[in-house]
């Protein structure tokens, strides 16, 4: 699994112009499942994105989670996260998981997310988004569940 985490002062999603979802301080989190994911995949990226410290202490050292600030987390699906342009102008997505199972690690994720005590606003899986952030920093880390060590 891949993800671009975005420490923000605030996200929100529409769908065909309507809201879906939004939230406060916290992180939106672009989220990719690979073909050779697991469940110990989503497992290990909610404990690292909800333990994931980029939020300022009192000495403005990015020292606190979104656990530790009271924070939300917005985890919108991006199959794109997978895409491949070596060689070539147009990206293929081989490497994508097909969206059945694609589907049932992002809830998963979320799921382990909530399940750490968090709020978890979400996207509409497999549908056209307008996501709008703003990026507070800006910060922005990537993680990737098979890079851990």
């Amino acid at each position: 699994m891949r993800a671009v985490v975005q420490r923000v002062s605030g996200a929100q999603v529409h769908v065909d112009e309507a809201p879906v979802s939004q939230i406060g301080t916290g992180l939106l989190v672009l989220l990719g499942v690979e073909v050779s994911d697991t469940e110990q995949d989503a497992r290990y990226l909610a404990q690292k994105i909800a333990r994931l410290r980029v939020f300022a202490d009192d000495q403005g050292r990015m020292n606190l989670s979104v656990q530790d600030v009271g924070g939300e987390v917005m985890v919108i699906s991006q199959f794109t996260l997978f895409g491949d342009a070596r060689g070539q102008n147009r990206p293929g997505f081989t490497q994508a998981e097909e969206p059945g199972r694609a589907n049932q690690l992002y809830g998963l994720c979320c799921r382990h997310l909530e399940d750490q005590g968090l709020q978890v606003a979400r996207g509409v899986f497999r549908a056209h988004m307008q996501v709008t952030l703003t990026n507070d920093g800006p910060v922005t880390i990537l993680l990737d569940s098979h890079k851990q060590f």
